[in-house]
């Protein structure tokens, strides 16, 4: 399995000044900015770091979800049978458009109900009308 590199995705309230800290705090520049979501790819040390704006958040620095950015579809199935054979429950996203990419997911969650996912972007910087902002970037359990 060829893991890439950790992903933490998270919600802030105001997106601009989530942009201006994150700016500041890693020394580059988002990597994709869209209504209410930014990314960035980091280099060093790898990190796949994506913002989600939700104003109406009540809590400050509330987790959006955590996962793993690979290599290949192969490897999202990798994830999901690892998984799977743990007793995990998992949830697929196959060929869906997230974050303004189209991706191949699997999900699980731990017993806190902190979602994590596998994924691989299989088309990359999608432009805004191709999908809905607001359900896009977000758990599969937050859209039910």
């Amino acid at each position: 399995m060829n893991i890439l590199k950790p992903h933490v995705s998270i919600n802030v309230r105001n997106l601009d000044a989530s942009l201006d800290f994150y700016r500041k705090m890693l020394g580059i520049e988002p990597l994709k900015v869209r209504t209410g979501y930014a990314k960035f790819d980091v280099q060093q040390p790898p990190l796949n770091l994506a913002l989600n704006e939700l104003p109406s958040l009540k809590e400050a620095g509330a987790l959006s979800h955590l996962g793993f950015q690979v290599a290949s579809t192969d490897d999202v199935l990798e994830f999901r049978a690892r998984w799977a054979q743990a007793g995990l429950f998992t949830r697929d996203e196959m060929k869906t458009d997230c974050c303004y990419a189209t991706q191949d997911q699997t999900w699980g969650k731990d017993p806190d109900g902190n979602e994590w996912e596998a994924f691989v972007v299989l088309k990359d910087n999608l432009p805004e009308p191709a999908i809905e902002a607001r359900s896009c970037c977000t758990p599969p359990s937050a859209h039910l």
